[in-house]
């Protein structure tokens, strides 16, 4: 009687045979692309060998109500059939081991460690297993053989700077068997659901759209400074697509079309060097929808998007490009099928645009878990362009550059450094013991051959400090400055500034804050434009929400003394389409304190640099420099997840015979670029004055359970986050309700905790003060 390893609710049965030659086959198609297919077929072949217990038969068979573990048993054959003196000896056991439950920890940490797995196995039932499943008799020859480390050579490459991307290697080929096992599995188990993925447009298809889609765009363009300037950035970006692939730096100024140039970029460097994807990470997720519907129709206006629609002059078109992040919402109506194929890419990134957030590529990159892991080995020979890259989180710095380093130099991967506001991520970065190395010096080629003459060419505002040397008395002086002008924003630090120095303004000022949700932020940025556009009064006090991704144009911007990057981003708020011939930024001191921690260590330099300077800034990549320099000198550090610790035990053990001990699970357990660890979610009633839209039927049915898999995306607009013990405040006062564990919703009963205009506006919440969006 054969092995079973799937068997399908109408009785068709897989043969475990047939699924591991399957997986192996497919696994090691994945790890080709970085030259170690034998690596994956050996553990693909021996993944599943714990089916062939007769335990698990039986309960496949429906002989047995319990299942068995089945993951172990080719983990620990794997093991005793390799040196255990190796430093390599623990690859393919971690795979197997984890491609279930996820990598595990080495020793004792979060879950079952490899090490009490592997120490309980026992060699003749494992041989008992291997003779069952019809592998014992060429197991032997399926022990790899090429050299680790992807694309490198140990022979050529310095060891010691390899061992830095062990993990992310053992990532990389976990994600071809885990990938190769969902794949396979649902090829027997759902093959209409299967037939869905693939079939995509080529990237050779896609430039073609491109350069098609920009003649006429710049055909149709009428002539200008600005335009000409475009004009060469875009030919800038198309010519430095044609060098080696690695790290490079794309450093416009806001205004300079970025989004299409860098795509230009990653188009013309895919064709030259047989890339076979481009991925956007961005870090808001408000961009992310702007930049995908560029991408997409080649426009973010919604009128246009209609007419491109009609006419079939989308750029790239939906099929093509994968938005995938938290508010996309993958069960709306989908007539052509699109969405239901756009949703099961998510899984493996299989699309040749990828649009998404830094939080889904970063946080995949440093998971131990197969769901996050999968697309990984879709990120080999491609080309990724960080968007707004001065937004790296600091305090993830150092394992960000490390992995960015080992996709480059093992996985073939070009990284694109983009932004108005360049960081300073070359050589050493930091100071005294939390220094670490960044980016390898001289190593981001830059695509702008003279940036300080495009920041000056492309300025459009003019920084004014009169108000930055000493503090505001009080908000009420703020006010009246700003009362000055008809149509200007004013970007503060905290919600608690926003909301009293708002409370201070005339009638029909606009607030602006996360206090309010996604869904109402969108009706008033519209309405902020119609404003403008109507040349209507327009004075709106905001919290930084407004600086990246919202699209707005004033004549005159106040921000509070904020970090350089901050200021650069809220100065793109002004003058935005160079209307006028110059905009003016007043940087002021305000009367109250900058928040601890990150937000205080930007002000302070800032402050430095105005006194360094006389009070006299001009926004330009030295000064951007000097900024980043100084910035990261005065951080204590660059690593808060342990990831030197936990995945570079090397460094400190490579003497005592420990090497390969990495702690996969518990990393991944503390790897969160945004600390969700002490708020949480409130879903609020709104009523949009300007489209109708109410969500009072997902409210209630939230607080009655009636819950499907679509409910929470489409709850993602209608959400608030506050601190959980103020949160919890509030259910004790029946004014948010916990229909289900964790999940929080504002009461129907409660009319008046959350205010159209001004957001969630219970007197017991103090989040105010320390969140600043």
């Amino acid at each position: 009687m054969d092995l079973i390893a799937h068997k399908t609710e109408e009785g068709l049965e897989q043969t475990l045979s047939e699924h591991l030659k399957n997986v192996a086959e497919r696994s090691s198609f994945f790890a080709e692309s970085f030259c170690n297919a034998d690596w994956a077929y050996f553990a693909g072949m021996l993944h599943d060998l714990g089916k062939a217990d007769s335990d698990w038969q039986k309960y496949i068979r429906g002989e047995k109500s319990t299942s068995v573990n089945h993951s172990e048993a080719g983990a620990q054959f794997a093991y005793s059939k390799m040196d255990s003196r190796d430093f390599f000896s623990k690859v393919i056991p971690y795979l197997i081991a984890g491609h279930h439950a996820g990598l595990p920890d080495w020793h004792e940490g979060s879950g079952n460690s490899l090490k009490s797995i592997l120490e309980k196995s026992d060699i003749s039932y494992l041989e008992k297993l291997l003779s069952n499943s019809k592998l014992k008799e060429n197991v032997e020859s399926f022990l790899p053989k090429s050299m680790p480390f992807g694309k490198n050579d140990l022979k050529k490459d310095n060891p010691q700077e390899l061992l830095e991307h062990f993990h992310l290697w053992i990532r990389m080929l976990y994600s071809c068997l885990v990938d190769a096992d969902f794949l396979d599995t649902e090829q027997f188990m759902q093959s209409e659901q299967s037939g869905l993925r693939g079939n995509y447009a080529s990237l050779e298809e896609l430039k073609q759209r491109f350069d098609v889609f920009m003649a006429e765009k710049t055909k149709s363009a009428r002539p200008s400074k600005i335009n000409e300037i475009r004009s060469s950035i875009l030919e800038s970006c198309r010519e430095k697509g044609k060098l080696e692939p690695g790290f490079f730096s794309l450093n416009v100024p806001t205004g300079g079309g970025k989004t299409l140039s860098s795509m230009a970029f990653a188009l013309e460097h895919a064709l030259a060097h047989q890339k076979k994807r481009i991925i956007m990470a961005i870090p808001y997720t408000s961009i992310i929808e702007q930049t995908a519907k560029v991408y997409k129709y080649g426009t973010d206006n919604d009128d246009e998007i209609e007419e491109f629609k009609k006419s079939g002059k989308c750029l790239f078109g939906e099929e093509n490009v994968l938005e995938h992040h938290c508010n996309f919402d993958f069960d709306k109506d989908d007539e052509n099928g699109i969405l239901a194929k756009q949703k099961l890419a998510t899984e493996n990134w299989d699309a040749p645009i990828i649009v998404t957030t830094n939080v889904q590529l970063f946080e995949s990159l440093f998971n131990a878990h197969s769901s996050s892991c999968r697309k990984l080995h879709n990120l080999v020979d491609s080309v990724i362009i960080l968007d707004e890259a001065q937004m790296l989180p600091p305090e993830y710095l150092k394992s960000i550059l490390s992995v960015l380093r080992g996709l480059v130099k093992c996985f073939g991967v070009t990284v694109v450094f983009c932004t108005a506001t360049q960081p300073a991520l070359e050589g050493k970065i930091g100071s005294d013991v939390a220094s670490f190395d960044g980016v390898p010096a001289d190593s981001i080629t830059p695509i702008i051959d003279n940036p300080a003459t495009l920041a000056e060419q492309l300025k459009r505002v003019e920084i004014n400090t009169e108000y930055a040397k000493e503090k505001m008395t009080d908000w009420q002086t703020v006010a009246d400055k700003l009362c000055e002008f008809e149509q200007v924003l004013c970007i503060v630090q905290t919600r608690k500034d926003c909301r009293e120095l708002h409370r201070l303004m005339p009638a029909g000022t606009i607030h602006l804050s996360a206090l309010m949700c996604a869904e109402e932020r969108s009706d008033v940025i519209a309405e902020i434009k119609e404003r403008l556009r109507d040349g209507k009064t327009c004075r709106v006090i905001s919290t930084q929400l407004v600086e990246c991704g919202v699209d707005i144009d004033f004549p005159v911007v106040f921000r509070a003394i904020a970090g350089l990057d901050s200021v650069a981003q809220s100065a793109g708020r002004c003058n935005r389409e160079g209307k006028m011939e110059c905009g003016t930024v007043y940087l002021f001191n305000p009367p109250t304190n900058v928040p601890a921690g990150l937000l205080r260590k930007g002000a302070e330099v800032t402050k430095e640099l105005l006194e360094l300077h006389d009070y006299t800034l001009s926004l330009t990549p030295d000064l951007y420099k000097e900024y980043f320099t100084k910035y990261y000198k005065s951080l204590n550090d660059f690593d808060k997840c342990e990831f030197e610790i936990r995945m570079q035990a090397y460094k400190a053990n490579i003497r005592k015979n420990r090497d390969g001990c990495l702690q996969f699970r518990t990393l991944s357990d503390n790897y969160h670029l945004i600390d969700n660890a002490y708020q949480a979610t409130v879903y609020v009633r709104y009523c949009s004055s300007r489209t109708g839209k109410d969500n009072i039927n997902l409210l209630t049915a939230l607080e009655v359970c009636e819950i499907d898999k679509s409910l929470f995306r489409k709850l993602n607009r209608y959400s608030v986050n506050l601190p959980l013990k103020e949160i919890k405040e509030l259910v004790k006062e029946g004014r948010v309700l916990e229909p289900i564990d964790g999940v929080f919703m504002q009461s129907l009963d409660d009319a008046n905790l959350y205010q159209a205009g001004l957001g969630l506006v219970a007197d017991s919440v103090k989040s105010f003060e320390t969140y600043i969006f």
